[in-house]
C-alpha cells in the first residue's frame, strides 16, 4: 500500500522521540493546494471511523479507507538541502502535482471539486 524509505523511517521515529509518542502516524488527503489536493501528517492517538492501522517497515501508520485510492501505492521519503529537510512524496496516482510536491490531482479529481473532510 504505502511504503517509507529509510530516510522517511529515520525521520518518523526521530519526530516520534521528540514529541515524546510511540503514536502511529496519519497519512491523509484533504482539499486544498495549488493542484486540488494536500496531503496531511500527524501523529494520532485513537483510530477514527474507518481508518485502518498498517506497519510500513516497522513504522504504524493509520489511512482512511477513503482516501487509499489516492494514496494507493505511494511512496515516502525524507530529504534534506539547501532549503532545509522536507517529506518528499512519490504518488503514482498523481496525474499532476505543483513544485512544493504536496499538492497533486488524480485522474478523478482532475477538472471537478473534491470535498475531502
Amino acid at each position: 500500500m504505502i511504503t517509507l524509505s529509510e530516510a522517511a523511517i529515520k525521520r518518523v521515529r526521530t519526530l516520534q522521540s521528540q514529541k515524546q509518542t510511540t503514536n502511529p502516524l496519519r497519512i491523509g488527503v484533504k482539499s486544498g493546494g495549488c493542484s486540488g489536493l494536500s496531503y496531511t501528517m500527524d501523529f494520532v492517538s485513537e483510530l477514527q471511523p474507518l481508518e485502518q492501522e498498517y506497519d510500513c517497515n516497522g513504522v504504524k501508520i493509520v489511512i482512511n479507507d477513503l482516501y487509499r485510492p489516492q494514496l494507493e501505492g505511494l511512496e515516502l521519503d525524507y530529504a534534506e538541502d539547501l532549503m532545509g529537510g522536507g517529506f518528499r512524496f512519490h504518488n503514482p496516482n498523481a496525474v499532476r502535482s505543483c513544485s512544493c510536491g504536496t499538492s497533486f490531482a488524480t485522474p478523478k479529481d482532475v477538472g471537478t471539486p473534491v470535498a475531502c473532510s
